[in-house]
């Protein structure tokens, strides 16, 4: 494990619980207007799709647009301010009428309508497969009552809409087909401005400390969500043999895994983390030498984005992560990370750790992905492409 690392800063609450009379005079600051609608603010989707792109985009000094978001309990200011945007984004929201009602009037007033998502989340034909994959009662009534609702009425939202915007190709074509080919623009997952500076602070204390470590090898799993049982299942099995044959490895796991499985005969070594802020977390993942991302293989798991690996790369920690749609594109240089498939982690983490133990190679390697991941998901790399995403095919400024 990585030692003398700066202590975790505070992430910025204030950003989840924003006066609605202040996100209004956001929207007034200049001529070019967007809104971003999200349910109820959250530290995950709403942080990635909803914060970081209004970050970005208000950055562009050159080309002003004033962004805002709202909340379900807002829609009534919402509604007051529609005949003044210029976009409207519906993030993740499901369909109500009141959604209804606010997206009619948004089209009188010739406002451009897109969803947004990050997940496969909006087309029922794809329930089983995503019950199947998250580990979910496939026997309970239940169940199947709450992903169809919420699912049936995603999609709901999303035909409203005129376009939208996600998170990889992968995605996006299947979008597109829910939006009877409308056009989708693609932004992936990137880090934001705080974020990326703290990253920024973990990377240089591990150079000025000469990569600087306490004799283990720590490898890391960072779980998102509770649902990541059957993702772990994937690497537990040979993360328990590594564990086996090598006393010098740790693992810690962060987040909301309920069980680490075979790795519980060797307790005594793993390390588990409660869930945490994504300030918080970057410390989290630059201690550890390894940080493994293991996926299943289906269709839903290659809608993912590859967060997992680029918020790891860009405070100094390799990625072994499963061959997916994103990860694959993203680890495309053998100097990035490693890709595994379901029998081949055994070797990967092997590798990974003859990597650690030869100190020269692997901070090489890390300074190298640090350097590209900031190129790519930079906090302020993406306004551009949002600002086109918001605007092609119309002609309102």
């Amino acid at each position: 494990m990585f030692v003398d690392l700066p202590a975790a800063q505070t992430s910025n609450p204030g950003a989840l619980s924003v006066p609605v009379g202040h996100k209004v005079q956001q929207l007034h600051r200049h001529r070019c207007r967007c809104a971003w609608l999200y349910e109820n603010p959250d530290t995950s989707t709403f942080r990635y799709r909803v914060l970081n792109m209004i970050e970005a985009v208000s950055a562009q000094a050159d080309r002003p647009l004033a962004a805002s978001w709202f909340s379900a309990g807002e829609l009534a200011e919402l509604e007051h301010e529609i005949e003044n945007l210029s976009v409207l984004v519906v993030a993740r929201y499901r369909y109500s009428m009141r959604l209804h009602r606010l997206v009619m009037k948004a089209r009188h007033h010739g406002v451009r309508i897109l969803f947004e998502t990050d997940d496969l989340v909006f087309d029922p034909e794809y329930i089983p497969l995503i019950a199947d994959t998250l580990a979910q009662d496939l026997l309970s009534v239940q169940m199947w009552d709450q992903w169809f609702a919420y699912i049936g009425r995603l999609g709901a939202a999303a035909r409203l809409c005129e376009g939208g915007i996600t998170t990889n190709d992968f995605l996006a074509q299947r979008l597109q087909t829910t939006l009877g080919g409308a056009p989708v623009a693609v932004v992936p997952n990137f880090l934001n401005r705080q974020q990326q500076a703290f990253s920024a602070e973990l990377l240089e204390a591990k150079r000025r400390g000469g990569w600087r470590r306490d004799g283990h090898v720590t490898i890391g799993y960072f779980s998102g969500s509770p649902t990541h049982r059957k993702d772990f299942a994937v690497a537990a099995p040979a993360l328990a043999r590594l564990l086996d044959r090598d006393p010098r490895v740790r693992v810690r796991v962060a987040g909301y895994l309920d069980s680490t499985g075979p790795l519980q005969r060797h307790a005594d070594r793993v390390e588990v983390m409660p869930h945490m802020d994504y300030v918080a977390l970057q410390r989290a993942i630059a201690e550890v030498e390894i940080n493994i991302a293991p996926l299943q293989d289906n269709v839903f798991t290659n809608c993912k984005s590859e967060l997992k690996f680029f918020e790891a790369a860009v405070v100094g920690t390799w990625t072994i992560a499963t061959p997916t749609y994103t990860f694959e594109r993203a680890i495309d240089d053998p100097r990035m990370g490693r890709l595994a498939r379901a029998h081949e982690w055994d070797d990967a983490l092997a590798e990974a750790v003859d990597l650690v133990h030869t100190p020269q190679a692997y901070m090489e390697r890390a300074e190298f992905a640090a350097a590209q991941v900031v190129g790519r998901y930079g906090w302020d790399r993406w306004g551009n492409e949002i600002e086109t995403a918001l605007f092609r095919r119309n002609n309102r400024d």
